[in-house]
């Protein structure tokens, strides 16, 4: 009888030992997943572990049951017995992983829990957000498609065309004010480009800033700053006196219209369904044309015609060009009032995680349709809508004790920064290769038709110009004496005259020149001169009063005894005198209604022909037609070509509109 129960014993000990052994196993196991904390373990369920500890348990206790002994106080007195139950508790705690305190260590995660976000990485965590917009990219676009196309669209559309009115008209300005503004602020050659170049410098960096701003804090209130920025130092440039002053409010003024155009077609996109989109982006479009016409019509109606101006002394003078600016700012202030009552862009909304708000737009949206539409007991049926995971930044904080610039210095600081670190991710796959190519695209369409812009009204002056000095007058080896001069010469080169005790009272010099003349006992009064000079003469005992005869006309001049009194300061400039300014605007005005037949065109193809097929074929055409300008002779071939062009490259950027915008996601659609 001893052996048999020893030999029981023995088997009960053994099997302890095994279903011990079990268990360590088994703690292994949970340890290394917990370690891991991957997402395979975190959808794996715990009744997995928890059904091998029932079966280890199970079969201790059928080993128990198999061999238990009639006498238990036996086994109660076993001191490996009580050795083994207490490293079973010990064991058992371990295996499910529950600190004395009650909560999860750092960086481990409960079995069967989903991973919290502070421990995966931020490829991985970039990935979900990228999962999350296509998800939302398809429920955007039912939920439009169910708002509907209608008042609320048009309304919208008519708020921002003015906006893109206005950058229409921030270009065609320079182009018109140039002649003008250089003329009467006595710009010398040498610095005549730089009007026409820094308001485009201003635009190009306004571009990348408000667009980049758009992308962080919102489209509508991007535009509504910078449009209130271009508005305001356009309005102060007309006032302003000096050329330099005058330069700093026009790039002011182009960096605040630089946000124009990547704001509005990114916040109008992003309101229209995708049938719709290529179509409504294309009418928007006109309103740049609008811009172009009411520049022209502006400039035709006010700067050759208007007779108005204001003057104090001769330090402050304000002629028509500078009415005509103020004019010209007229459709900016108007679009920053119609903005003040139009809501944010709901797109945006969603993608910073404000889903309220995007909520409550898109009810708006769809209750203004509906009606508009007669049926105002439509409901919109949108409950919940798909929100892109937040991924949080490090945003490096400026200490308090700091100073106020300090303060302002470094929020610039960090969001430029911001700014560029938006701009790199267009570098980035998949949207790499279209961005390289746009940018191509970009820069050749804008360098032809900005240039021609800015070009052709100096080209139409120049051949007008040519044909005007090839009817010169020349008078050689004249004497006059004792006479009064007081009407006005015009394109004269009088060459080697003696002019002895002659009245030049009240009148105008235009495109005069004496040369190797003496003016001897003459008197000048209320003279004024455009185009006028006197080189290599002689001037004794003259008398000058109230004239705008200073040095920069006395070229190579002897003065003798002659005394200036009250001299003109400034450039005097008369617009009656201007032979070009009416024909220059006149002939803009009529290369900008060219782009009317194919602003149309292009609205009603581009859903049908595709946006590329339009945009390469736009493209060719109108370089071929650019190329031929090369050949143009006379103002009617330049006009002819120039109106050519204009009509075949509208279509052409009203693709690249439409391309560009939905080319990119929203984070990056305005940068």
């Amino acid at each position: 009888m001893d052996e048999p129960d020893s030999n029981r014993t023995s088997l009960i000990r053994g099997a302890k030992d095994l279903a011990k052994e079990a268990k360590r196993h088994t703690v292994k196991k949970v340890n290394k997943a917990v370690d891991r904390a991957s997402d395979e373990y975190a959808q794996r369920s715990y009744h997995r572990f928890q059904d091998e500890q029932d079966e280890d348990e199970d079969f201790y206790n059928r080993s128990n049951y198999v061999t238990q002994q009639p006498a238990n106080d036996e086994e109660g007195s076993s001191d490996a017995t009580e050795g083994h139950d207490d490293e079973d508790e010990i064991y058992e705690g371990e295996y499910q992983g529950i600190p004395s305190d009650g909560h999860q260590r750092d960086g481990q995660v409960a079995i069967g829990q989903p991973v919290p976000d502070r421990l995966k990485d931020r490829r991985e965590l970039e990935n979900e957000r990228q999962a999350d917009e296509e998800e939302l990219a398809q429920q955007y676009e039912l939920i439009i498609q169910e708002c509907g196309h209608g008042r609320f669209q048009w309304q919208l559309f008519l708020t921002l065309g003015m906006a893109l009115m206005s950058d229409g008209v921030e270009v065609f300005v320079v182009g018109f004010v140039l002649p003008s503004a250089e003329t009467d602020m006595c710009v010398p050659d040498s610095r005549s480009g730089w009007l026409g170049s820094i308001v485009y410098l201003g635009m190009m960096v306004g571009a990348f800033f408000w667009g980049g701003m758009a992308d962080k804090v919102g489209r509508r209130q991007c535009l509504l700053i910078c449009m209130s920025l271009n508005g305001f130092f356009a309005f102060l440039s007309s006032f302003v006196q000096g050329y330099g002053l005058f330069l700093f409010c026009r790039m002011v003024a182009g960096f605040g219209i630089g946000g124009a155009v990547p704001i509005v077609f990114s916040y109008f996109a992003e309101t229209l369904a995708r049938e719709k989109r290529g179509e409504h982006l294309s009418w928007l479009c006109m309103f740049w044309m609008i811009g172009e016409i009411y520049a022209s019509a502006m400039a035709w109606a006010i700067i050759p015609h208007y007779g108005w101006s204001f003057s104090m002394g001769s330090a402050y003078q304000f002629h028509r060009w500078r009415v005509f600016v103020v004019v010209c700012a007229l459709p900016c202030v108007c679009s920053v009032v119609a903005l003040t009552f139009m809501p944010e862009s709901p797109r945006f909304y969603l993608e910073v995680g404000k889903h309220d708000e995007a909520w409550m737009i898109l009810k708006q949206i769809h209750d203004t349709n509906m009606r508009a539409r007669g049926q105002p007991e439509k409901v919109f049926t949108v409950n919940r809508i798909k929100i892109p995971k937040q991924l949080d930044e490090l945003v490096e904080m400026e200490s308090e004790s700091a100073s106020v610039f300090s303060k302002i210095i470094f929020r610039v600081k960090a969001e430029l920064y911001g700014i560029w670190l938006n701009l790199l991710k267009c570098f980035n796959y998949p949207v790499k290769d279209n961005t390289v190519k746009l940018a191509i695209v970009w820069f050749t369409l804008s360098f032809g038709y900005y240039g021609l812009s800015v070009w052709f009204p100096d080209v139409i002056k120049h051949l007008q110009a040519y044909e005007y000095a090839s009817k010169v007058k020349v008078h050689t080896n004249e004497r006059i004496e004792d006479f009064t001069f007081n009407f006005t010469l015009e394109n004269q080169i009088h060459t080697n005259g003696m002019f002895i005790n002659d009245r030049f009272m009240n009148m105008k010099l235009k495109s005069v020149a004496f040369v190797d003349s003496t003016f001897r006992d003459c008197h000048f009064e209320d003279v004024t001169s455009v185009g006028s000079f006197f080189k290599n003469c002689t001037f004794i005992h003259s008398f000058f009063y109230n004239t705008d005869i200073d040095d920069s006309k006395l070229i190579g001049t002897e003065v003798i005894n002659s005394t200036f009194i009250h001299n003109k300061t400034g450039c005097q400039v008369t617009f009656e005198d201007d032979y070009s300014a009416y024909w220059v605007y006149f002939v803009n005005f009529l290369g900008t209604l060219a782009v009317l037949p194919g602003n149309i065109v292009s609205a009603l193809l581009m859903d049908k022909t595709g946006r590329l097929s339009m945009l390469g074929f736009s493209m060719i055409l109108s370089g071929i037609s650019c190329f031929f300008l090369w050949f143009g002779t006379s103002e009617a071939m330049m006009i002819g070509m120039l109106c050519l062009y204009n009509g075949l490259s509208i279509s052409a950027w009203n693709s690249l509109d439409v391309v560009t915008v939905e080319l990119y996601p929203t984070d990056r659609r305005c940068i």
